[in-house]
Parts: C-alpha cells; structure tokens; sequence
C-alpha cells in the first residue's frame, strides 16, 4: 500500500498542466530543451526536469515615468505597455533572457526609447492631440529591439498625464483665450451674416418697388393709349355723323328747317323781332296780333 502511495505520489509530482493560454519548455539538468509544450498535459522527471510555463496572451504592463520634453521639464505619465510573447520564440527568450524579462529587457528598453522620443516634443504636445503621435514612435522604437528578441508590442498607451503646474496654468489660460478668440469670431461671423441678410433683404425691397413702379407706369400708359384711343374712335365718329348729315342735308331741308324755326318761335307769347335776309319764306305764320 505504501508503494502504491509513493507511485501515485511520484505520477502527480511529475505531471503539470499547461492552461490554454500558455507555453512551456523543459529544462533538463540547467539545459533548455528545444520542445515548446501547447495547452494540456506534459510527463517529466522531477528529480533532474522542470517545465517553465509562461503566458502568450497580451499583457498589460503598467508603470508610471517621468518623461522628458524638448523644453528640459519632466511630465509625469502612467503608461500601459501591451505585449505579447512570441510562442515560437520561447526557447530563444528563455536561453537569453529568462523568466525575468520584463524587468531585463521590456522596461529598460521602454525608458530608452521614451526618452528619446518623447525629447523631441513639447511638454505640452503629450497632453494634445500628438500624444498618439508620441505613442506610436515609442512603440515602433521598442519593436526595432524586442521583435528580434521574440516579443510583440501591440500598443504603448499614455494615460493621467500630469503637466508642470506653471505649464498647465499657461495651457488653461492659453485655451481660455482660444475659446474667447473662437467666440469673438463667431459673433463677428453672424454680424457678417446678419448684415448680408439685411442687405439682400434691402435690395429685394428695393426691386420690390421698382417692378411695382414700372407695373403702375405701364398700367398709366396702357390706361392713356386707351383714352387716346377712345377719343380718336369718338372723333372719327363725330367726324363720320358730320360728313354724312351734310351729305344729306339740302337747300330744301335747309328752308323747311327755318320755316320750321320761325314758326316755333311766332307761337312764343313773348314779344320779339325777327331780321332775316328777305329770302326766307315765311308760310302760315300765326296772327301777331
């Protein structure tokens, strides 16, 4: 029975369990063995073996740097470093670096390329719009060096970035007055606007009044061309009743008329006296007694 314990006891110890997320090589008497072990079991020797798991899912690694600007001040960050390690390349980080490689490699390499970059910067330009700029360099920075070393930096990420008190007073105060430029111009812009309005509104009011102007005067012709017409037309009948009565009218009618008149005129109760030119006839006038 004690030999079965010390069997079972002896497959438990030299059994480990490689999780989905993991690699794992085997050092063999201080050697490390070309094999990379996936997800799942793997049998060693305990007394002269040992499996190194280590994850290849991205890490985040966290720190806080003091980053230098072009200006000589110093901007306080939190950085977050996305990496990720190169499966394949396992044993190659094992044998030249060791477990301890973000300590020995991804930091110290991080500082560098941080400070190189991050000196060609104002200090203000990491708490703008070239912070991903700034970002983007340091990780390409860092690729040239740890690709080749079997690392993979997905991303490099500035975040609660701390400015020097005078300088973020002076961006406050540089912002504010951008804000008050912005709000003067706009103002200026709808005075613009509001006074081409007024002006387009005055000159249709003013074309307004002379289409109506010219419609009144056309109305006041076409209203005088046709009284000019009317009495044309009046004339020319006038005219026509005058040209055909005398057409018509003759020394007969003429006398007949008269005759006509000196009667009307006998039969008045009124006294009168009548000169005539001694050719009128003068027939059945009444009794002028």
């Amino acid at each position: 029975m004690r030999i079965l314990i010390l069997i079972f006891s002896f497959c438990i110890s030299s059994c480990t369990i490689i999780r989905q997320d993991e690699v794992g090589v085997k050092r063999r008497l201080g050697r490390i063995t070309e094999k990379v072990y996936g997800p799942g079991p793997v049998f060693f020797n305990p007394f002269i073996s040992v499996i190194i798991k280590t994850p290849i899912r991205t890490i985040n690694l966290a720190t806080t740097q003091g980053l230098p600007s072009r200006e000589g001040l110093t901007v306080n960050a939190e950085i977050s470093i996305l990496y990720r390690l190169k499966n394949e390349q396992f044993v190659k980080v094992m044998r030249e670096v060791g477990l301890n490689f973000e300590e020995v490699l991804i930091f110290p390499v991080f500082r560098s390329a941080s400070a190189d970059i991050c000196a060609r910067f104002d200090a203000k330009d990491m708490h703008s719009s070239k912070r991903s700029t700034i970002e983007k360099e340091i990780k390409e920075r860092m690729m040239e060096v740890l690709s080749n070393k079997g690392f993979e930096i997905e991303a490099v990420l500035m975040k609660s970035i701390s400015l020097p008190p005078m300088l973020a007073k002076a961006i406050e105060e540089k912002m504010s007055a951008e804000q008050d430029a912005q709000r003067m111009e706009f103002l200026k812009d709808k005075e613009k606007r509001d006074a081409e309005r007024r002006a387009i509104q005055a000159q249709g009011d003013k074309q307004a009044m002379i289409i109506a102007a010219e419609a009144q005067k056309e109305k006041m012709e076409i209203e005088s061309r046709g009284k000019a017409n009317s009495l044309v037309l009046e004339a020319e009948g006038q005219k026509k009743a005058n040209d055909l009565l005398n057409q018509n009218i003759t020394p007969n009618i003429l006398k007949m008329k008269s005759i006509e008149a000196f009667e009307a005129l006998s039969k008045s109760g009124n006294s009168k006296i009548i000169i005539t030119d001694g050719k009128t006839p003068f027939m059945s006038l009444p009794d002028m007694k």
